[in-house]
């Protein structure tokens, strides 16, 4: 009988960890929170292995189909003015904006069509309890019936409620004091295929992105070492928004004014660090496993190449154990590189008075300058590229 598999979450990690399963053989099932598929999420990108397991899947061409069309970052100051100017990288990997750029619920549809006939999605529902034998896990849910796996694995984000019932507390979340709202808004005149970005006293920050759907994706920043804005209600967060940006400038006002007319998400920056992958049967993938937070550019690859590798290593040992170790030997060097942030980062791009803001605004102007700026397009990238992918095909 094939092996069967629990995946908690069917966001990107859970979705692309399916496809490769059910191509190897095995019996999936995956469980998701909401009560059908996440279609909603801002903009993310594909970079070097990321966008090489993208390729061995086939859909690189369906995800450049889908694209924001986003050409790259412009730097602003309050009037609009460009300070610095950086164009979409030509490489799998260089650039301040992605070759492969696309909408979150896109990209999660994209790959839940190429596994929803052979895998089983159950949506509404999420993981209580999991007990294992040692044979195999037993799996209470919040309202489907209890149910028993060979194996389980947690895909559902940094906020995973499953991560604890696998290694409980030995995983911490490590914050960055920075928090950040998400939301889609009209798109205006002002609106372009370029990405802007503007900073504020008071280490704000406010970006503006195309997106392909005829609307505007924006996000609103900031830097403080308060903790619990996170547990907030939605209108406590409306509320700390508006307090926040009161004044900003640039596009700020016009993002306030939607708040009430659009979702919001809304998350404490962090990165997840856990001293190990996974226990007995089940085992932990993509940002409640290793999440480098979007600072790092990294997150969609993670979960794209962890989700690749551990099905892969499954396929190769059907004894989980090896498997999981080999997974976690060949992912850790590549998780620790992306969750090496830049030096200062994320305090450096995000200056706290006018005085940091122009030394800011003038290391941008140099950087884009086209003297600096083959450089530049060295710096922006995360290691993206630092993993050999083995070839899990049949020899």
């Amino acid at each position: 009988m094939s092996t069967t598999v629990l995946i908690s979450g069917a966001s990107v990690a859970g979705p692309a960890l399916a496809y490769w399963l059910n191509h190897y053989g095995f019996d999936v099932t995956v469980v998701e929170r909401a009560p059908g598929p996440r279609e909603t999420g801002q903009n993310i990108d594909l970079r070097g292995a990321g966008r090489e397991v993208a390729r061995r899947m086939g859909i690189e061409d369906a995800i450049r189909s889908a694209s924001t069309g986003e050409i790259g970052v412009r730097f602003v100051d309050a009037d609009d003015k460009t300070v610095g100017a950086f164009p979409r990288g030509k490489g799998d990997s260089d650039g301040a904006t992605a070759g492969l750029e696309i909408l979150r619920g896109n990209l999660a549809r994209l790959l839940i069509e190429r596994s929803q006939d052979s895998v089983s999605y159950v949506y509404g529902d999420h993981i209580a309890t999991l007990n294992d034998t040692g044979d195999e896990v037993e799996v209470t849910f919040a309202h489907g019936p209890e149910r028993a796996f060979d194996l389980v694995v947690a895909a559902d984000g940094v906020g995973s409620s499953t991560r604890r019932l696998i290694v409980g507390n030995e995983a911490q979340i490590k914050p960055l004091n920075m928090y950040t709202a998400w939301m889609t808004i009209p798109k205006a005149d002002t609106d372009t295929a370029w990405a802007r970005w503007f900073n504020a006293p008071g280490s704000r920050t406010s970006t503006m992105r195309p997106d392909n759907v005829g609307t505007a994706r924006a996000t609103l920043s900031f830097m403080t070492k308060r903790r619990g804005y996170e547990d907030l209600d939605i209108e406590g967060v409306k509320a700390v928004l508006r307090q926040r940006f009161a004044g900003v400038g640039w596009e700020g006002p016009r993002i306030l004014d939607a708040l009430d007319d659009t979702d919001i998400y809304f998350e404490s920056m962090g990165q997840v660090r856990a001293p190990h992958w996974s226990r007995g049967r089940s085992a932990l993938l993509g940002d409640a496993g290793y999440c480098a937070t979007p600072v790092s550019g990294m997150g969609t690859s993670l979960a794209i190449t962890g989700a690749y590798v551990l099905a892969g290593e499954l396929s190769r040992s059907r004894d989980h154990r090896q498997a999981f170790a080999a997974y976690e030997a060949l992912m850790r060097p590549y998780v620790d590189q992306a969750q090496k942030l830049s030096p200062g980062a994320p305090r450096l791009a995000n200056p706290k008075t006018m005085v940091g803001i122009a030394a800011f605004n003038t290391g941008i102007r140099i950087a884009a300058t086209p003297v600096i700026s083959r450089l530049a397009r060295k710096i922006f990238p995360p290691p993206a590229d630092h993993i050999d992918l083995p070839d899990y095909s049949p020899s």
